[in-house]
């Protein structure tokens, strides 16, 4: 019988399920709403936010368990339900405060090349 992982591994960082709350902040109209993480990695997350988010918005999230902000733009919306979008941190790293990373969250290392 084939293994079916419930989350496909991301192409640069594992995916880690995690609900956490978020402030997201940003956007031309200075935009401040509450979000949550659905499932996080390295590089950046996919959120659910009270509201909608556009491709290309550049952001600042807040991670309210961490106390930690970091700069990201919106990558992706669910075409379902417009409030879950797809971010990507500006800077990988462990914002969310998962306490064991995957062995591929290491920091020291250049996880994005450019």
């Amino acid at each position: 019988m084939p293994d079916t992982p419930t989350f496909r591994e991301s192409r640069r960082s594992t995916r880690v399920p995690l609900k956490i709350a978020i402030a997201v902040e940003g956007g031309s109209e200075n935009l401040t709403c509450e979000g949550e993480t659905i499932v996080v990695n390295m590089h950046g997350a996919l959120i659910s936010s009270t509201l909608a988010l556009s491709v290309g918005m550049k952001i600042s999230i807040h991670v309210y368990l961490t106390d930690k902000r970091a700069k990201a733009r919106v990558v992706h919306i669910d075409a379902e339900n417009r409030l879950h979008c797809g971010i990507e941190l500006d800077r990988p790293r462990n914002v969310w405060g998962v306490p064991l990373p995957p062995h591929d969250w290491d920091e020291t290392s250049d996880l994005h090349p450019q």
